[in-house]
C-alpha cells in the first residue's frame, strides 16, 4: 500500500467513525439541554409523571422569625 492510500484510508475511517458516533447519540431517548432550554426525551409520552406537592411559599419561615427577633433585640440593646 501506498502512503496515499493509507492516509485516505485512515481518512475515511476517521469520517465513518464520526458520523456513526453522531448518528448514535442522535438516535438515543436522552433529556438534553439546549440553549436553555430542557427538551425531552423521544420518549416522554410513555414516561411515568411524578407529582411533586406545592410546599409553602416562602421557605425559611424560621430563619425570618430569628432574624426579626435579633434585629429587636439590638435596637432594645442600643438604647
Amino acid at each position: 500500500m501506498s502512503r496515499t492510500s493509507k492516509q485516505q484510508r485512515l481518512t475515511r475511517l476517521a469520517v465513518a467513525t464520526v458520523l456513526s458516533g453522531a448518528c448514535v447519540i442522535s438516535t438515543t431517548g436522552c433529556q438534553v439541554a439546549l440553549n436553555g432550554q430542557t427538551l425531552p426525551s423521544p420518549y416522554y409520552l410513555q414516561d411515568d409523571v411524578q407529582y411533586f406537592p406545592a410546599g409553602p411559599e416562602f421557605k425559611l419561615p424560621r430563619e425570618a422569625a430569628a432574624l426579626k427577633a435579633a434585629r429587636a433585640e439590638e435596637k432594645l440593646n442600643q438604647r
